[in-house]
């Protein structure tokens, strides 16, 4: 049943929250024309007070959510015990927790709900509590352009759950819970606000509103470096003006104005037009589609150990992404091809924090409902109370920050995927994106798009899937059949520092003539050498080892295993590895850098003793040996005869090999058995972090339930004290003396007069009725008070006191509201005005005190 629901707006609360609530609900003025729903951490083993205590804090009508319940304006609907809520077609839905207690995000559930169902309407506050429930729903509203509202922090009892939700950068509002109603009405217009939640009211916008968007939407390009000026004007409108309600600004020349002064506005600014709404395997029908025909397709004309190229455009934290990848791994062992293609897989999206959420591939709990059992469990692994991607997912794609108006495509791809990214592009965008898309496509390549996202007018470069289909497979054209327009933008350098002005070197003072002649001798006759550490890295480089030593491509790396000439790498490390182990020298004899070339090398290779200051390095000498013209004339011999220089050196080649084969076996065992105990060492680890997770998430949950629970008996408590004052101040304004006893006759509680006829002090509470002294001349007190409670009926007597006064003693059952028996109250009401008058009618006072009558 749907339901013509007005604004709603979420309440999330946990520890602490009580206060909060009450604060936000007393403000709340009457006719706000919204609803308010409630949720907070409610221990599921016991009845909640939440509704009467909220009750008391305004004049809405406060009731516990039902099943089914459509949501009416100036209401507030609290969760009940032990139930998720949602709101489906403007209607409340009541559910069975999915998830064990300690890892329930109640709070998050609903606003993504409030998110779904309300869009741009739906309001989302997060209120005191512990740990980050309410922030992933928080960023559902915000990314479907709703309003957002955290209690500022050090309002809070327990500040943990509004500052994950600020830090989330997903809280448009942050305020005092007394200052956020009044904000958030101001913000959507107040109780009438329209249904696009914009902050002023609707207004026509004159050219002048016109010309101070587009210096708002300058002022962010030139911050920023991406231009927005061709996202659909009702978007940018739509999201500017949530931003000026968000500042009580009214004026886009205000608020224009506003972002010159504070440039840090439009930073926030630019994250409020990003829209991040994904979902893993989102529109199920388009991935079944993609399952059973695109990508069979694709892997038939694929050729043997080729790759595909893909690209997610607008991927936002990678959900759709690593969708992709699932699904391609399970074609694939579906297809069982002998030799089947692999996936590469490129993501991009504008927003560089998106872009780092999808690249740790970690994802919260509640994906459980998104992603089939069997997927979950291969694909993912439980990490952190959610879920981390599998590595061999991971790997099969590449993130990257694109913009796709400015930014050049991917090209020669397979598969492009741009699903409900166009819809926030105007129509010209529109139109130059599609052809620029079946550039980026190979012939045969897919196009996936969104729900409501067609092609357009661009019909002959694309053929359909199906009627309903938006897969569409590229056309076979040449390539200039259709014009396209690529983007050149290219973004602004850093300017480069001037160049200082020449600056005269400084004058050395002039060597003696023994430095002179020694730095000449060791110039023009010393052999190249380097100095390195026991691993292997170079600290000191002496004359010219270019010949031997080479960097590497790629990160710089001055690693003598790495720059090493292939034809003496092998064995330089073998006697690197030799020299630091005995501490020897090692002379190599006979060395080739390679076979073409004649230079032939003698290496020496020695761990440094002396001075101490070199201990623990290694000096490595390289010498050139000068070949023969007999040398080099048995290299030119024919294969079948015999060298014995040649056959010397073979045989060294060969023992070397071998040690180092015996070597590299050694490590090998031995790193193999590091690992096996490594490996079982992680994963006893990992399960114990798993169960201390766990039982720190439980403790945290039941920890957050008892501090709610807490909060309302304690109001409960604060309301018996009050009413404990009450009857305490109503029962002394009586001036009736009154006595409380138990079933036992001991004394429970009295009053202030009761003192000037009993001797009673506050430490007698407790004590039997008889241990007390009395003015009464009354001996069968005891046994009236046992003869009431026995027989439930009351007893009245006029008793006199030692001191001449009289009062008429009633002594009734202590009846509950439940209407049991809980001992017996005695009354005593001065007459002895009522006496004197009788006795001065009736004649002379007797002489002795009257005796105690029985009143019938």
């Amino acid at each position: 049943m749907a339901c013509d629901s007005p604004r709603i707006v979420g309440l999330g609360a946990s520890a602490g929250g009580l206060d909060a609530l009450e604060q936000f609900l007393s403000r709340v003025p009457a006719g706000s024309g919204m609803a308010y729903i409630v949720v907070q951490h409610l221990d599921p083993t016991h009845k909640a007070l939440l509704v009467e205590l909220l009750q008391r804090a305004t004049a809405m009508h406060v009731c516990e959510a039902v099943e089914s319940m459509c949501v009416e304006a100036d209401v507030v609907y609290v969760i009940p015990p032990n139930r998720e809520l949602t709101v489906v077609d403007g209607a409340l839905r009541l559910a069975q927790p999915a998830q064990p207690r300690g890892l329930r995000l109640p709070i998050d559930l609903l606003f993504s709900s409030l998110a779904s169902d309300q869009r741009a309407r739906a309001v989302g506050v997060v209120l005191s509590g512990m740990g980050s429930d309410g922030t992933l729903g928080l960023k559902a509203i915000h990314a479907q352009g709703g309003l957002t509202a955290a209690q500022q922090p050090d309002s809070a009892q327990f500040d943990s759950m509004p500052r994950s939700a600020i830090a989330a950068g997903c809280a448009d509002i942050v305020a005092l819970p007394a200052d956020l109603p009044l904000r958030i009405l101001r913000s959507t217009g107040g109780a009438s606000g329209g249904a696009s939640g914009s902050a002023p009211a609707a207004q026509a916008e004159d050219d002048s509103d016109a010309g101070a968007l587009a210096a708002i939407i300058a002022l962010l390009r030139e911050r920023t470096k991406h231009d927005l000026s061709q996202y659909k004007p009702t978007t940018l409108r739509r999201r500017v003006q949530r931003r000026m309600a968000v500042q009580g600004l009214d004026s886009w020349h205000a608020y224009a104005d506003f972002v010159r002064q504070n440039p840090q506005e439009l930073e926030l600014m630019f994250k409020e037009m990003l829209i991040g709404v994904t979902s893993f395997f989102r529109d199920p029908p388009a991935w079944q589609e993609l399952k059973d025909t695109v990508l069979p397709a694709l892997l038939e004309r694929c050729a043997e150990g080729a790759r595909l190229r893909a690209w997610v455009v607008g991927c936002s934290t990678g959900e759709e992404a690593y969708s992709l990848a699932m699904v391609f791994k399970e074609v694939v062992e579906a297809s069982a091809a002998p030799h089947p293609c692999s996936l590469q897989i490129f993501a991009s999206d504008l927003s560089a924090d998106a872009i780092a959420a999808a690249r740790r591939g970690q994802y919260p709990a509640r994906i459980a409902g998104e992603v089939e059992a069997g997927r979950l469990e291969r694909f993912f692994s439980p990490h952190n109370g959610g879920y981390l991607i599998d590595k061999a997912i991971r790997d099969m794609v590449l993130f990257a920050q694109h913009d796709l108006i400015l930014d050049p495509p991917f090209t020669r791809l397979d598969l492009l995927s741009c699903r409900n990214l166009m819809i926030y592009f105007d129509a010209a965008l529109q139109r130059r994106l599609v052809p620029l898309f079946s550039y980026s496509l190979r012939p045969g390549g897919a196009l996936l798009l969104g729900g409501s996202e067609t092609v357009g007018s661009a019909q002959a470069l694309f053929t359909p899937l199906g009627p309903k289909s938006r897969i569409y497979w590229r056309n076979g054209l040449p390539p200039n059949a259709t014009p396209v327009e690529f983007p050149t933008h290219r973004r602004a350098l850093p300017h480069l520092p001037a160049l200082e002005p020449n600056v005269s070197p400084p004058i050395a003072p002039p060597a003696n003539l023994q430095t002179l002649a020694e730095q000449a001798l060791l110039h023009e006759f010393s052999p190249s050498a380097v100095l390195v550490t026991e691993e292997g890295d170079i600290v000191y480089i002496s004359g010219s080892v270019g010949k031997y030593l080479e960097p590497a491509s790629g990160k710089a790396n001055w690693n003598l295993h790495v720059m090493a000439r292939p034809g003496i790498r092998v064995q330089l490390a073998a006697a690197l590895r030799q020299a630091a182990q005995d501490k020897q020298r090692i002379d190599l004899h006979g060395l080739r850098l390679d076979e073409d070339t004649r230079l032939v090398l003698d290496i020496t290779v020695q761990a440094m003793q002396e001075p101490k200051a070199l201990l623990g390095l290694i000096m490595i000498v390289f010498r050139e040996v000068a070949v023969t013209a007999a040398a080099r004339a048995r290299r030119r011999r024919q294969a079948g005869t015999a060298d014995p220089e040649m056959a010397e050196e073979l045989q060294r080649w060969k023992d070397e090999v071998a040690a180092l084969r015996q070597e590299m076996g050694a490590s090998a065992e031995e790193l193999q058995a590091a690992n096996e105990e490594l490996q079982s060492t992680n994963e006893e680890l990992q399960s114990a972090n798993e169960e201390l997770t766990t039982s720190k998430e439980e403790s945290q949950s039941m920890n957050e339930e008892l501090q709610t629970l807490n909060g309302e008996l304690q109001s409960k408590l604060d309301d018996l004290a009050l009413a404990q004052s009450d009857m305490q101040n109503l029962l002394n304004s009586t001036d009736i003396a009154t006595l409380f006893l138990d079933n036992t006759l001991n004394v429970r509680r009295y009053t202030d007069q009761i003192t000037r006829i009993i001797q009673l002090r506050e430490g007698d509470i407790g004590r039997p009725l008889t241990d007390l002294a009395s003015t009464l001349i009354y001996p069968e007190l005891n046994n009236d008070a046992r003869e009431s409670l026995r027989s439930l009926q009351s007893i009245e007597k006029q008793i006199a006191t030692t001191d001449g006064h009289w009062y008429m003693v009633r002594i009734k059952p202590y009846r509950t509201l439940t209407d049991v028996i809980q001992g017996v109250v005695i009354t005593l009401v001065d007459i002895t005005e009522a006496k004197q008058l009788e006795a001065r009618l009736r004649g002379p006072a007797p002489a002795t005190p009257i005796p105690p009558e029985a009143t019938p």
